[in-house]
């Protein structure tokens, strides 16, 4: 299969089951409603190290929003409902509950839920208060601008994580250039994320390492500084690899994404130095959902 010049490999992204939730984060204006979500979702790239992956979904209006103000979305993502529950308890009590103005809101329902305010609340020494409003539980806990307003919880997720795609250009600059297209594609799909640093990996992984400790190590296959040391994927003609990985709520949202981030690069492409399309898997080993490139570009 070749698109606009783009040669996209006969191969598929192993993606895993995740646990996710969605919260809603407002502020008197949305410049304060970012600030909280950017140190919030901060630090949250990669499981492997970070506990958690999360970024901002999208912007609110206050027509949007539970409490009538700007605000934002976020998806955070973990592998256990144990992990993703502590990880959500912290990031928010460091970072919304700190933040002036702001306020937290579930963004989702699930079967099951997650404490958001249930726990915070405890900040207040004895002075918060709660308040039920049409079957849902609200924290008002007082903080030295006012109060900070939490819903007690959010909901649980079933989700997906770990799509991905490579993208092989002939410079750094052309790949990042493609890649940056296809973040901005992505960021116009509702239930994903591209949750590493502006959306885009330069560090794609290989399961395992020489060295013992390490899970994960550089994919040597794709780097193009070692084409002529280590048995290579890259041809001639390509010096940047550059990859973009996703989290998505339903597996239909991830297939949706990954289309848009795709073809956004083959938008760009052979003309703005795109050599090929690729993904990473580990042979379908460890991920129970396989997303074949050419299937999900047809």
């Amino acid at each position: 299969m070749i698109i606009n010049g783009v040669f996209i490999d006969d191969t598929y992204a192993e993606a895993f089951g995740m646990k996710a939730t969605r919260i809603v984060i407002t502020a008197d204006n949305l410049t304060w409603a970012r600030h909280a979500a950017n140190a919030a979702f901060g630090f949250a790239t990669s499981v492997i190290a970070c506990g958690c992956e999360a970024a901002i979904e999208c912007e609110l209006s206050p027509a949007d929003t539970p409490d009538g103000r700007p605000g934002v979305a976020g998806l955070l993502f973990a592998v256990s409902t144990k992990e993703l529950a502590k990880q959500l308890e912290r990031r928010v009590g460091q970072c919304v509950l700190t933040c002036p103005t702001t306020a937290v809101f579930a963004g989702c329902e699930g079967e099951e839920s997650l404490p958001l305010g249930k726990n915070l609340r405890y900040f207040g020494d004895g002075w918060q208060m709660s308040k039920l409003i049409a079957g849902r539980r609200y924290w008002r806990i007082p903080v030295m601008d006012g109060e900070f307003l939490a819903e007690e919880s959010t909901g649980l997720l079933r989700s997906v994580g770990g799509g991905n795609f490579l993208v092989l250009a002939r410079s750094r600059g052309q790949a990042l250039a493609a890649c940056e297209a296809a973040v901005d594609a992505i960021a116009r799909m509702p239930g994903a994320i591209a949750p590493f640093p502006g959306g885009v990996v330069r560090s794609g992984s290989k399961v395992g390492s020489k060295y013992k400790a390490l899970p994960a190590s550089t994919n040597d296959a794709f780097c193009p500084t070692l084409r002529g040391v280590a048995k290579t994927e890259l041809t001639p003609d390509t010096d940047a690899v550059l990859e973009i990985v996703i989290d998505a709520v339903t597996d239909a949202d991830m297939r949706v994404a990954m289309k848009a981030g795709m073809d956004a690069v083959c938008g760009i492409g052979a003309a703005g130095g795109i050599v090929r399309l690729s993904a990473g898997n580990y042979g379908g080993k460890l991920g129970q959902f396989h997303y074949r490139l050419r299937e999900i570009l047809a």
